[in-house]
């Protein structure tokens, strides 16, 4: 795993991103990318002294930020096929609820969201934070039957029960969890730390890891070209 993450830290078009910076540009790069495999801020900057850096939390924390604020996903992206669902994530021992969508011809996460609750409310609130960043006048929503119809009526999106396609996202929150439970069996720390790793996760996701199904380009890639 290491190995995997040191070679994924040398991509050339990172430098940007981290200009006039003191700490080498594969170094932030490796230790981002620990931190959004599950490992806390705490435990990045152990592996990192291991390895003979020595970094504080408060560092590696602004290597996050700034990387994910160096590119966002695109709010011209204009999705046909929608995959949504929810799933249960356990913070400090109790349960929220995690909204997340997909386009399912270009895998692209479109977005995250992190709720108290499950229900018809939260997931039109979700869908509207949707209808606000993507051009969704010809999208079709593939759900299930629990909640999801009523809310894209209430919002005048089109969608359709399906239980094939929809399999996309699930298989997304199992490559989430994987990466949380590999350190955690419950998230440690805030709600809103919670979300932004969430976020990190779904930018690391679309930006940089390669997909198989698309040929080993990115979501961000399938959705340029």
């Amino acid at each position: 795993m290491l190995a995997d993450l040191l070679s994924e830290s040398n991509a050339a078009d990172l430098e940007e991103s981290w200009e006039n910076e003191r700490t080498a540009t594969p170094v932030r790069a490796f230790a981002v990318r620990l931190h959004k495999t599950g490992c806390s801020l705490r435990e990045t900057t152990t592996i990192l002294a291991e390895l003979g850096v020595e970094r504080s939390h408060g560092a590696v924390w602004n290597w996050v930020h700034r990387l994910a604020d160096s590119g966002r996903d695109p709010p011209t992206a204009k999705p046909s096929r929608v995959a949504v669902d929810k799933t249960a994530v356990k913070i400090n021992g109790e349960w929220s609820c995690l909204y997340a969508a997909t386009g399912t011809e270009t895998k692209l996460i479109l977005d995250v969201a992190l709720f108290g609750r499950h229900g018809t409310d939260p997931a039109a609130a979700f869908l509207h934070r949707l209808d606000e960043k993507y051009d969704l006048s010809n999208t079709v929503f593939l759900v299930d039957q629990f909640g999801y119809r009523t809310a894209l009526a209430r919002l005048g999106l089109s969608g359709r029960t399906n239980y094939t396609e929809r399999n996309l996202i699930e298989k997304w929150f199992h490559t989430l969890k994987m990466r949380i439970d590999r350190f955690h069996n419950s998230w440690v720390g805030s709600r809103s730390s919670a979300r932004e790793w969430f976020e990190q996760f779904m930018h690391y996701y679309n930006r940089q890891r390669p997909h198989q199904a698309l040929d080993g380009k990115t979501p961000i890639e399938e959705v340029q070209n």
